[in-house]
């Protein structure tokens, strides 16, 4: 005789009942916890364009684009503009979003600001107050001798971008080394002595030095003159290849201070001619590149004795070749763009230490620094 429970129910038929029950709650407790029904599926990212398509995009490239800091140009230096996507063409810097959209300035991380387009107002600066976490550049590629002070705008800025290799940002096109020694390269054709390509010989920017010891080199040696101070404009196309054509260049700078090496010296050196150059001291040229790269006009104790110089190494190939030893070691670059362009090499420079640099940063007293 089975027995029953309290229920009046046999005791085995209850097991099985309560058997059933936990298997169940089982199969139901897994399918409420079941990924497949705990949460809805992962919608691909959508980005809207302006005529209301949509695409998808990968997540990975949208989180990417998303933590690029915003650079701002608020006015274009000297007016020149540029494509923006020639950082990433030119100089493979793709590190911010530039812009020159006014509207972005709340959210701009950095904003770079042109010192001579500066009014003495100071009203063609941003607004103030700025965002607290954004930083002001302040974007100065002339000289000392070419700088006007402008009075207010000591303490404003967080960084500064300058051909000096103490700024924060410094801008200059440097030498390369060679992963392998070069014996490929080959000196162009020469088919004259001396040039020399000015193309602004105003007095008030403080070319004295050069124009009097010009005066006196071409007493004794020819000096093949280009450029709107002294013949026509030379085409852009023109540029390199009638530097190319001397066999040395007067890389005169118009005034003289600490790291104010310009273009002058870097586009002989990269079209294959000797430098004689005329600027800082010897060791600050050797900073930049080879001691026996270029001639300065400091190794002679005049003008005539240098002219002697140079029509003895015409004379002798195998001593003007010994200048180019060093491109068996290393590569010089050309500026791709001739008008203002280093204007564009700063902004990229600028672009991609934004990038790299998110810690707080304060530029104090830019003009002692910058005049001292």
């Amino acid at each position: 005789m089975s027995s029953t429970s309290l229920t009046g129910i046999p005791v085995g038929r209850l097991t099985g009942l309560v058997a059933i029950a936990a298997l169940v709650s089982l199969i139901l407790l897994y399918f409420w916890t079941s990924p497949l029904t705990s949460c809805p599926p992962r919608l691909p990212q959508l980005k809207q364009h302006s005529d209301g398509h949509h695409e998808e995009m990968n997540n990975s490239i949208a989180d990417e684009t998303v933590e690029k800091p915003v650079l701002l140009l608020w006015v274009w230096p000297e007016n020149y503009r540029f494509d923006l996507k020639d950082c990433k063409t030119l100089y493979n810097i793709d590190g911010c979003h530039l812009t020159d959209d006014r509207a972005l300035y709340s959210s701009s991380d950095a904003v770079l600001v042109f010192h001579r387009a500066i009014s003495w107002d100071l009203s063609t600066l941003p607004p103030s107050p700025r965002p607290p976490f954004q930083k002001w550049i302040w974007l100065h590629l002339e000289s000392p001798t070419n700088t006007q002070k402008i009075p207010g705008i000591e303490n404003l800025f967080n960084l500064t971008l300058s051909y000096r290799e103490d700024a924060d940002i410094p801008v200059r096109l440097r030498l390369t080394s060679n992963k392998t020694p070069n014996e490929d390269f080959t000196i162009p054709k020469k088919d004259k002595l001396v040039c020399w390509i000015v193309s602004n010989n105003a007095a008030h920017t403080g070319v004295g030095k050069r124009n009097t010891y010009y005066n006196e080199l071409k007493k004794y040696i020819t000096v093949h003159m280009f450029g709107s101070a002294y013949a026509g404009r030379l085409s852009d196309e023109d540029y390199y290849p009638t530097i190319a054509s001397c066999k040395f260049y007067l890389s005169f700078e118009n005034s003289i201070h600490k790291d104010y090496i310009t273009e002058k010296f870097n586009g002989p050196l990269s079209a294959g001619t000797v430098p004689v150059v005329l600027g800082p001291p010897r060791k600050n040229y050797e900073r930049f590149a080879p001691r026996d790269a270029f001639i300065h006009v400091d190794d002679f104790p005049d003008a005539k004795s240098l002219a002697e110089y140079l029509t003895q190494l015409d004379r002798d190939e195998d001593a003007y070749r010994r200048y180019f030893n060093w491109r068996r070691h290393f590569s010089a670059r050309p500026h791709l763009i001739l008008q203002n362009q280093e204007f564009v090499l700063a902004i990229c420079t600028a672009c991609d230490h934004v990038a790299r640099h998110k810690e707080y940063q304060e530029a104090h007293d830019i003009y002692e620094w910058f005049f001292n």
